[in-house]
């Protein structure tokens, strides 16, 4: 964990409600850990996964959901942002041969992160990423560029017809280990199916850091704190 001045570079709209924002002067995020950024104005930090890093350029993802993240969309390039950065325990990348990465919504924006490195030491994963329509749809080339890529919507409007776990129940995916990062109730459908794996869970936090104990959730090994002894946890240990 480091407490850093994160310079923003670049805040672009993505889809009608979903935004990147682009930092420099990150030290180095592993995928599936988050950051916390302290929004002037606003008395607690709000967490965001690592959507994407190279070279200290850190990328997160976010939607618009409230008052913080609407102010969020202002903020432009040459703005600066007190950060916590490194926080949490990422994923175990080397758990996987053939990995699958699984997500909904932008729970799939850690994943590409995820994706990336796998590509960087010669793997292409498989990856199904699903969404409530089409046009919500993120980051489609940019897996598609380095993963075997299958989206699916809700409605029908775009790839697979139905939710990101029933598109991996009725097709024929090949592959030894997942990580998936979205909605819970995805996941919880996800770890009935499917129990070898990783997930990444979301959670209002205070401190980030483990201190407040605010984000504890009920594992079979007992309480355990998202943000400290996750956010990534294994599939057959969570509770969900």
């Amino acid at each position: 964990m480091k407490k850093e001045t994160l310079e923003i570079i670049k805040n672009e709209r993505l889809t009608h409600d979903a935004y990147a924002m682009t930092f420099e002067g990150c030290s180095y995020v592993k995928p599936g850990s988050f950051v916390e950024l302290n929004l002037d104005g606003f008395s607690l930090a709000r967490p965001f996964g690592a959507g994407d890093y190279a070279d200290g350029r850190l990328t997160i993802f976010y939607r618009v959901v409230g008052e913080g993240t609407e102010a969020m969309t202002k903020l432009k390039a040459g703005d600066k942002i007190s950060a916590l950065t490194g926080l949490g325990n990422g994923f175990r990348t080397e758990r996987a041969k053939r990995p699958l990465l699984i997500g909904g919504g932008l729970g799939v924006a850690p994943l590409y992160y995820l994706a990336k490195d796998f590509a960087s030491r010669g793997i292409r994963p498989a990856v199904i990423a699903g969404f409530r329509s089409a046009r919500d749809v993120i980051l489609g080339k940019e897996f598609s560029a380095i993963a075997d890529f299958t989206v699916a919507t809700d409605d029908g409007t775009e790839g697979f017809c139905g939710n990101a776990v029933s598109c991996l129940k009725n097709n024929s995916v090949d592959y030894d280990y997942y990580y998936a990062c979205g909605p819970t109730v995805m996941l919880k459908y996800l770890t009935e199916f499917d129990a070898e794996g990783e997930v990444s869970l979301e959670a209002r936090m205070g401190c980030g850091f483990g201190a407040c104990m605010g984000c504890s959730i009920m594992t079979r090994s007992g309480p355990k704190r998202v943000c400290k002894e996750g956010p990534v946890f294994d599939a057959a240990e969570v509770i969900l």
